[in-house]
């Protein structure tokens, strides 16, 4: 079985969870005989392809307009070229709706325009300020990898709203089944203040795809609610967690006595940032030896800073900033608690990490995780005092941090990315077979 697989990032090179599970499931899916070209927007080349064969769209050059003979001709004028250049023509999301809408109306495979014209689209790979133009330009790209490839791939998989466009793209031009990831929804990112342009991709997206897989139950009940996706074309599939090999989650030495709660995530509305303050501040006032460490960027930064120093805590927080591979590893091996509570989280593989680092771990009730956890400590993440006497609890019976530990170690061992990606190649069977039968 062979897959066109569409994301945005692929480590080392990521700027959250995503790609972390892009990781594991690509793969759990080698190991389950899924041969997967996965295609980016912006490869750096010291991306691990033990597993995977990575394409970077920065290189394709896609060829548009009509040609006289059909596809034979435009696809003798594909190339990959290797050089760098920020010389782009400007293509804005309404643009490319309009193109697409008519191209879908056409019922042809070919995006047709006044005259034939070819570009290379550099792209940034970044969460900028021109994401929605790469999101769009990304699009352009994938229709012609998969003109590129055609005959070569039995199903299209893409991986939240910024891919979409691309694997709607990509299905139009190859005919080939889609399968659509939801690792976040607008609503976990933005409360009900929703960006309606990007909720508009993702129902579109959702809509255009053969089968929809949500990372949890609570991600999968969004789909259906807010989106208004059928609910028999939408699948649960937990994400997982890998050991890599030769895991040493053997204690990090640190120079410091106190109790380590550490925070790792996006500084953002959605990661809860502002109750992990305000349960620190509580912690504080019963015990004095306590470090809280907050690891990640984002634009609450300066509120959280201004907040603790309001609070009078500065001397107990340590801002690390955005960390990444075996910084992360490292962070959780120093840590004494580790604490989740998102306002919203589909899934959340954060905490999966630190219980393999022999971390208990408190988690919001409102996090697709908790479906999967029994040893995890839960609590409404408004629910600030609850969360400072889980925090209390863990520091300071070590009876009870040891056995939230050891049980959660054994827990999350059996989450294992191979058995999530046996879940994914069956729904893969599954629209190929249906493909096939109409």
């Amino acid at each position: 079985m062979r897959v066109l697989m569409f994301g945005w990032e692929f480590p080392p090179h990521i700027a959250g969870g995503l790609g972390t599970a892009c990781y594991g499931m690509t793969r759990g899916l080698a190991r389950n005989g899924v041969d997967v070209t996965f295609v980016m927007p912006h490869a750096s080349g010291d991306e691990d392809q033990r597993f995977v064969h990575v394409v970077n769209a920065s290189d394709i050059e896609a060829v548009y307009g009509k040609v006289d003979g059909g596809m034979d001709d435009i696809m003798d004028k594909i190339s990959f070229i290797h050089i760098d250049s920020n010389m782009v023509p400007y293509i804005s999301p309404e643009e490319y709706r309009e193109y697409h809408d008519e191209f879908v109306k056409s019922g042809k495979k070919v995006w047709e325009t006044k005259d034939i014209w070819s570009q290379r689209y550099t792209f940034s790979g970044k969460y900028g300020a021109n994401l929605m133009e790469e999101v769009a330009r990304y699009a352009i790209v994938a229709a012609q990898v998969a003109r590129e490839l055609e005959g070569q791939f039995d199903v299209i998989h893409a991986h939240d709203w910024l891919t979409y466009f691309a694997g709607i793209a990509a299905k139009r031009v190859s005919g080939k089944p889609l399968v659509v990831h939801m690792h976040a929804t607008e609503y976990d990112r933005s409360g009900e203040n929703i960006n309606t342009q990007t909720y508009a991709i993702e129902r579109a997206g959702m809509q255009a795809a053969d089968k929809v897989i949500a990372v949890s139950n609570l991600t999968r009940r969004t789909i259906i609610e807010k989106y208004g996706i059928p609910a028999d074309k939408v699948v649960t599939v937990h994400n997982a967690v890998r050991f890599a090999e030769g895991d040493d989650s053997a204690p990090e030495e640190r120079g410091v006595k106190d109790k380590i709660v550490t925070f790792l995530g996006r500084i953002t509305y959605q990661k809860g940032p502002d109750y992990f303050v305000e349960a620190a501040a509580k912690v504080l006032k019963r015990v004095p030896n306590v470090r809280f460490v907050m690891a990640g960027s984002g634009d609450m930064m300066n509120h959280v800073i201004r907040r603790v120093a309001r609070l009078g805590i500065a001397d107990r927080f340590h801002f690390t900033g955005f960390l990444r591979g075996e910084d992360v590893h490292k962070m959780f091996r120093l840590s004494d608690v580790y604490i989740m509570p998102s306002v919203s989280e589909p899934f959340g593989i954060s905490p999966l990490e630190a219980m393999r680092s022999n971390v208990p771990v408190i988690i919001s009730k409102q996090s697709g995780v908790a479906e999967v956890l029994d040893y995890a400590i839960k609590v409404d993440y408004w629910d600030v005092d609850a969360m400072a006497d889980a925090i209390y609890g863990l520091i300071t019976y070590p009876a009870l941090s040891h056995m939230f530990a050891k049980k959660g170690l054994e827990e999350v061992t059996g989450l294992k990315w191979n058995n999530a990606a046996a879940k994914i190649k069956a729904i893969y069977q599954e629209v190929i077979d249906k493909n096939q039968n109409n």
